[in-house]
């Protein structure tokens, strides 16, 4: 095809410089002087042209036999590629036949082993994911690569697993089951909390936790690496965590996170006392400072009262009176007013009485007015935190539930201080009232006494 192609545009080259020549050949003319001599050069230049035509079809006639030889062998070419591609279509068909008659007999002769090694390519997938989490790693690292090369080797191809890569599989299985149940100490590079790197002892409990210096680890499996905890958990947690490190070959308590690090995650975003009493904001502050006031008032009292009252207990077992209390000093009165009548006498004691009372109960009343405002008070933050929160929603809608977190924080914090306060007060206020109403019940049942010992006297 390709000579053919060739000749042919030999052919056409050749008409063209024929027609090129016969232009030039007419503008090389000279110009005629007058009409005979125009005429002349006309017939000369229609001679020259009938014999340039001439000499053109004897050799266009002369190449028609060529030209009929180039077809003949291009349609010759053309009957061999259809008979080629015929032979190839057939050929092809015939592999297909064959291909799948042998794909057919290997899957006669796999049998189960076919659905083994699918299985087998499932686990070497869902172990390796398993393996980039497991704590295991960070003492045994590169265990994953194997079965990412096995899976994706058997999933692109038809290879089928050698005896050496399942037990290779099994004995990977094998050896994280094993490990699961052991407490191993092992040495490598731990990142600390403030960025820094530092050789430290790793204990490695099973495929659970890992803790260094007395602190709580994660394994980072997309870098590898064993870093410290940012946030630790609450103290009684981290002390097991101290146990376990300065443990050597004895049973120790130890909190265990069996979900592998998704509850001690969980466990280190919840804010401690510190943080929730900060998230009550000033309100939770200014609960928190009468709730102190009160504390203080309450047990200035209790030492008072306790004091009075065992005062008061060692005078009614006394037969003299004295004045450091308050039942000696109503008693007094028995001794001042000798002579007087009974009903005066009856006031008098009254009148002691009365200046006692101001004293046993003194600050009492702000115990109850304590109990009585704490919650109001954390009521108030309630309100102010729901603000926030109604404010946060008109501005960025309810898309983002983080800025509505500070508001709610504030609305349940102060409600929780303010019951704090509240509840104990109440109970404190009604222990400090009965004891003072003890004492002065004393007060009058003495003065009852004196009063009816001098009516027997006077009868």
């Amino acid at each position: 095809m390709k000579t053919i192609k060739k000749q042919i545009s030999t052919f056409l080259a050749a008409v063209t410089l024929s027609s090129t020549a016969v232009i030039a050949g007419a503008a090389n003319a000279q110009e005629a002087a007058n009409l005979d001599e125009l005429l002349n050069q006309l017939a000369q230049g229609k001679v020259a042209q009938t014999q340039q035509n001439k000499q053109r079809e004897a050799d266009f006639v002369a190449r028609k036999s060529e030209q009929d030889r180039l077809l003949a062998d291009a349609v010759n070419e053309r009957d061999g590629q259809i008979k080629l591609s015929t032979e190839l279509e057939a050929a092809f068909q015939q592999n297909e036949i064959s291909l799948a008659n042998r794909q057919e007999a290997l899957n006669k002769r796999l049998g189960e082993l076919k659905e083994l090694f699918g299985v087998l390519q499932q686990v070497a997938g869902d172990t390796k994911s398993k393996f980039q989490n497991s704590v295991v790693s960070a003492q045994i690292p590169g265990r994953e690569a194997f079965l990412d090369e096995f899976a994706q080797s058997m999933g692109s191809s038809s290879k089928l697993a050698s005896i050496e890569e399942i037990e290779k599989i099994w004995f990977e299985l094998q050896r994280e089951m094993t490990e699961s149940g052991k407490v191993t100490r092992f040495d490598r590079e731990v990142v600390l909390a403030d960025g820094s790197k530092q050789n430290a002892t790793v204990t490695r409990v099973g495929n659970f936790n890992l803790v260094a210096n007395g602190k709580y680890l994660e394994f980072i499996s997309e870098t590898g690496s064993v870093a410290e905890l940012i946030r630790q958990p609450s103290g009684r947690y981290l002390n097991t965590a101290g146990d376990m490190t300065n443990a050597s070959n004895a049973q120790v308590a130890f909190a265990l996170d069996p979900t592998g690090g998704s509850i001690l995650s969980l466990l280190v975003q919840a804010p401690d006392t510190q943080e929730r009493v900060d998230q009550g904001g000033p309100v939770g502050y200014v609960i928190l400072a009468i709730g102190l006031i009160g504390l203080l008032i309450a047990i200035e009292r209790f030492i008072a009262l306790f004091i009075i009252g065992n005062k008061v207990n060692r005078q009614l077992k006394s037969a003299a009176p004295s004045n450091d209390n308050p039942l000696g000093r109503v008693l007094m009165a028995k001794e001042e007013f000798k002579t007087a009548d009974i009903e005066t006498l009856e006031l008098k004691l009254s009148e002691r009485i009365l200046k006692e009372v101001p004293h046993l109960t003194s600050r009492l009343t702000m115990i109850k007015i304590i109990s009585v405002v704490a919650p109001l008070i954390g009521l108030l933050g309630t309100v102010t935190g729901m603000i926030n929160t109604f404010q946060a929603i008109t501005l960025f809608g309810t898309g983002d539930p983080k800025l509505m977190a500070g508001g709610i924080s504030q609305a349940l914090v102060t409600t929780v201080l303010g019951l704090v306060v509240a509840i104990p007060m109440v109970f404190i206020s009604t222990i400090l009232t009965t004891r003072s109403r003890g004492i002065i019940n004393v007060l009058q049942q003495q003065s009852a006494g004196i009063v009816a010992e001098r009516a027997e006297q006077g009868a």
